[in-house]
């Protein structure tokens, strides 16, 4: 920088000196004295502006860096950066970007309705079993349908929350009735399941089987003990499913009930019917002095006081009821619903028609 000063002043030192020499030369015409005094003031001038655009800072060119400073973490010279003094009332640019950050920490937690939620898996089961007409729960069904669906969580967090829950698999088969293997009329009127597809059907211990493989491949139970090594429920529209279909047949097919059958029911009709009494509850227990307000809906009723779509399928239909149930099961937990197994299961207990080892007292029954 001090050798450019140098030069610039013996130029202009020269250029004067020359100047002079060219008036002394001319004479003492003053038409171009003047002129050249005027161009002495030009140069003069030019000069000038030139040292103190050299002493003050310059605008960097663009990918250089700059002499004075490095970049403060961005594409703009800092030069452009104004003293925090003199913008005292406006934030820096990092209390800005904080600021914007925990507007959406806020934002995403309003949105958020997870809730802790207790089971990492959910079977959705809704069995069709045998039924004559004019008969009721008391009567020894057998399962005639075993579908299920297996359900997990999309979203659930470090600390147990979540709210997204979908269908990841589904088991479905026929079942093979053993004490009355002939379907009545009604039966299959009402549950859509032919004589043919029973017929052709495994018998209820092989299917105990094949579905204790379905939940070994899926990590839910112990391949040699079959214990349960993930913490999962059985879900059903209604107790009766597993509290008493399963039960008796386990007791007509003379199979002990398995562990992995062993745990509580979530019932989702009870769930549904009492969060439709007060929406917007996670806590689904019902109070002794509330339950005879408590409405009882069937799967269709569930699916409306949820506003969803009207049900899918054929009503009765085992696997089309029990991928409806999921529906609900997923619209609860995305209204952050706490979904936990209220029900238990009993698996001795007993109806007037068992006598021992499996065996049917069918003097009891009440026949129409």
């Amino acid at each position: 920088m001090q050798l450019v000063d140098l030069d610039l002043d013996r130029l202009l030192s020269s250029f004067v000196t020359f100047l002079l020499s060219l008036i002394q030369l001319l004479g003492f015409n003053w038409k171009v004295l003047l002129l050249f005094l005027f161009l002495i003031w030009s140069v003069t001038i030019f000069t000038r502006r030139a040292k103190q655009s050299k002493d003050s800072p310059s605008l960097l060119i663009e990918g250089s860096p700059s002499p004075q400073a490095p970049f403060n973490g961005s594409d703009i010279p800092p030069i452009y950066h104004h003293p925090h003094s003199q913008i005292s009332d406006r934030p820096t640019s990092k209390s800005s970007s904080q600021a914007q950050k925990d507007l959406m920490v806020q934002v995403a937690q309003k949105q958020d309705h997870r809730v802790k939620q207790p089971y990492d898996a959910f079977l959705v089961l809704d069995v069709e079993a045998t039924c004559e007409q004019g008969t009721d729960f008391e009567w020894p069904n057998e399962i005639i349908e075993w579908p299920v669906c297996l359900m997990r969580w999309k979203d659930k967090s470090e600390q147990g929350k979540a709210c997204q829950l979908e269908i990841v698999d589904e088991f479905r088969s026929f079942v093979k009735p053993t004490w009355r293997p002939q379907l009545s009329q009604f039966c299959t009127d009402l549950t859509g399941i032919t004589q043919a597809q029973v017929n052709s059907a495994p018998t209820f211990q092989k299917v105990l089987k094949m579905f204790a493989r379905f939940l070994i491949r899926h990590g839910l139970i112990d391949p040699k003990s079959g214990r349960p090594i993930q913490r999962f429920c059985w879900c059903s529209d209604g107790p009766f499913d597993i509290r008493d279909f399963v039960v008796k047949q386990c007791f007509i097919s003379k199979v002990p009930m398995p562990l992995w059958l062993k745990g509580n029911i979530l019932d989702v009709r009870r769930v549904v019917s009492v969060w439709a009494v007060a929406p917007g509850n996670v806590d689904t227990t019902i109070q002794p002095s509330a339950r005879s307000h408590i409405q009882s809906l069937n799967i269709p009723q569930q699916l409306q006081a949820l506003g969803l779509p009207a049900f899918q399928g054929r009503l009765h239909s085992g696997i089309d009821d029990t991928r409806n149930i999921a529906r609900v099961m997923t619209e609860l937990a995305r209204r952050g619903v706490r979904l936990e197994p209220k029900t238990s299961i009993n698996p001795n207990r007993r109806w007037n028609w068992m006598g021992k080892h499996g065996e049917v007292l069918e003097h009891t029954l009440m026949f129409q």
